[in-house]
């Protein structure tokens, strides 16, 4: 699977540049998905409720046209009963010839800030797994994800915030553990900007 990362703002890409650098199958456009010769499948970074109405997401409806967000609603209606958890990522067919699926990856439950959180880290890892099982159970493969700055803008996490979870969570599904216990559970969690964040917090709640 190759994996195009694709945003128009320059500072973005480079954060992105810093984070993949020693990660395969990368492309990193500074650009529009709409200008992308080649992608199997488009991330949309979304909010619970399928509302595709603002940001990268009503650039997809625009793209894809409006039938894409009833589609979403409809399977967000069916699986996930009207609401569609952070830290899920479903497969949508688009109808589209040449790019046929979008991943609706919420990243926050309504439109909110989500720095300081693992919203990005989740909603990447989820999407990942997505296509993975995608590509287990069906014969049309997903063989170019397109994927935007996730969290980025509606929810205002840093540039460098973001790009290091969403390449910590494409680092971890290159290289899934053999076991699970603590020792692995931390060295996973640890590097996540989040988590020492809230590590800090809960340190300073003990001295209370």
């Amino acid at each position: 699977m190759k994996l195009i990362l694709v945003d128009p703002k320059q500072a973005l890409c480079k954060a992105w540049e810093e984070q993949f650098q020693n990660l395969p199958n990368v492309e990193i456009v500074q650009g529009y998905f709409e200008r992308l010769p080649k992608f199997d499948c488009m991330v949309s970074a979304a909010n619970s409720f399928g509302m595709m109405d603002g940001g990268v997401d009503l650039a997809i409806v625009n793209f894809f046209g409006q039938p894409i967000m009833k589609n979403v609603q409809t399977a967000i209606l069916r699986n996930y009963l009207g609401e569609q958890p952070v830290g899920t990522s479903m497969i949508v067919k688009t109808g589209h010839p040449h790019h046929p699926f979008i991943a609706h990856t919420p990243t926050m439950r309504v439109p909110m800030p989500i720095a300081h959180t693992d919203h990005v880290y989740s909603a990447m890892w989820a999407m990942l797994l997505a296509v993975h099982h995608h590509n287990w159970t069906t014969n049309q493969k997903i063989n170019i994800v397109a994927c935007p700055g996730l969290g980025t803008t509606t929810g205002k996490m840093p540039y460098a915030e973001a790009a290091q979870q969403m390449a910590m969570a494409y680092k971890n599904f290159l290289h899934p553990p053999k076991q699970l216990d603590w020792d692995v559970i931390t060295q996973r969690a640890k590097p996540l900007k989040s988590y020492q964040i809230a590590m800090e917090y809960w340190a300073t709640q003990k001295n209370i």
